[in-house]
């Protein structure tokens, strides 16, 4: 299984990326989880990432390609792959292709999660975080007893979960990736998958649009 799962902030990417690498038994592979690893390794490539990201600036796509394409020459990515929010842009999909066609490889499916909007802020701005024990709660989805978590710790709303700041996110979002959603359908791999939904539903939402494409 080679595939991408793509879709807005919020969507349940990483969730679902987890769950559907444990079913086909290939690697789970996030933008974030590749930088950090090749920054760790000392390779070039990852001394040249870290130098923007140190910056709090966008790594280039040359260098976030010469890192996919480092990843995806590691034996455990022999077999397939699951990439989690990445690509982020055409010009990054386009090199993702042209990597894979090297090794007569390609992409078996691209799977979006669409949730709408609405649905994401609400999501995000109900989310409390536990100052103590990193306990998630959510006031609307699953409310901590009380007002304050389990532990008796207070609650927080990280930045990142401001209305304001998620709405943003999402216009970078529909700028820079939605464009893939027409990218991907014009070649055939695209499936969208209904994100409103408890997580093993959409999971199992997911899995049933995979088996449709052969795997």
């Amino acid at each position: 299984m080679r595939m991408v799962l793509m879709g807005p902030p919020g969507a349940g990417k990483g969730t679902q990326a987890v769950s559907i690498s444990r079913h086909y038994g290939v690697p789970h592979i996030s933008t974030g989880d590749m930088f950090r690893a090749a920054m760790a390794s000392g390779r070039e490539v990852g001394a040249r990432a870290r130098a923007y990201i140190e910056q709090g600036k966008l790594v280039p796509d040359d260098v976030t390609m010469g890192i996919v394409r480092e990843r995806l020459a590691e034996p455990d990515a022999s077999r397939g792959f699951v990439f989690d929010g990445f690509p982020r842009t055409i010009p990054q999909a386009m090199e993702l292709d042209s990597i894979l066609s090297e090794s007569g490889q390609r992409l078996d499916a691209v799977v979006l999660i669409d949730v709408p909007e609405e649905e994401l802020v609400t999501r995000a701005a109900g989310r409390r975080v536990c100052a103590a024990c990193n306990s998630v709660w959510h006031m609307k989805y699953n409310s901590p007893p009380a007002g304050v978590c389990s532990c008796g710790a207070e609650l927080t709303v990280r930045p990142d979960d401001r209305p304001e700041t998620v709405r943003a996110r999402l216009a970078v979002y529909r700028s820079q990736t939605e464009p893939l959603r027409e990218y991907y359908g014009a070649s055939g791999v695209l499936r969208v998958v209904d994100g409103l939904a408890t997580p093993a539903e959409v999971e199992k939402r997911i899995l049933m649009v995979l088996e449709e494409c052969g795997r």
